[in-house]
């Protein structure tokens, strides 16, 4: 910047750059200093303490089996991991308030489980319930056709799902056994596998 005569005006050199004061470590004495912000290496979420009963006390978490349709299968559910049969109704108030979403891996078992989840994202539960997840019962042996794959994975991006396979005792009424090696994920959630090791 320059004077009315040309000559530079004070603190300003004669190209016309302001000057601006620097402090001992090269930064400019009149800029702002912004968020500190070094980080070395990945960083993962602290590890929560252990609480004053350890793992036991997952183990005595119950769950509400709420089936999405007539014939989901919440009564074995309920049977072999514990936890209350619901039926099709909401869980009551003295029911436990995590439910759990049973359906059946048959397309219309699959629209149930959705349309109960936007029933869940809508805010058309009652108050207080939680939504732990989806537990889908197979509804035939064998592989899925991929029209119903593609429905479980709509459904698993945007809450877990818990797979059951088909378990022929279970058709015959026969729940003694021990829950089916796929469903460690759900006997660990459930405590089931705490309850079956006593």
């Amino acid at each position: 910047m320059r004077t009315t005569d040309g000559r530079p005006a004070d603190g300003w050199p004669a190209d016309g750059r302001p000057v601006r004061e620097r402090t001992a470590d090269g930064r400019p004495a009149d800029a702002r200093p912004g968020p500190e912000i070094w980080i070395r290496g990945p960083v993962a979420a602290p590890e929560p303490a252990p609480g004053p009963y350890g793992s036991a006390a997952a183990a005595h978490r119950r769950f509400s089996w709420l089936a999405t349709h007539g014939g989901a299968g919440t009564s074995t559910l309920a049977a072999v991991y514990g936890g209350h049969d619901c039926g099709r109704d909401w869980p009551g108030p003295d029911g436990p308030s995590s439910v759990l979403l049973v359906a059946r891996t048959h397309a219309n078992g699959l629209e149930s489980a959705l349309r109960a989840l936007e029933a869940f994202r809508r805010g058309q539960a009652p108050p207080g319930l939680d939504l732990d997840g989806v537990v889908l019962v197979a509804d035939a042996p064998g592989r899925l056709p991929r029209p119903l794959v593609q429905r479980i994975r709509l459904i698993e991006s945007v809450i877990d799902v818990y797979r059951v396979p088909w378990v022929p005792s279970w058709r015959l009424g026969d729940l003694s056994g021990e829950p089916p090696r796929e469903t460690e994920p759900l006997s660990r959630l459930t405590g089931a596998a705490v309850r079956r090791a006593r």
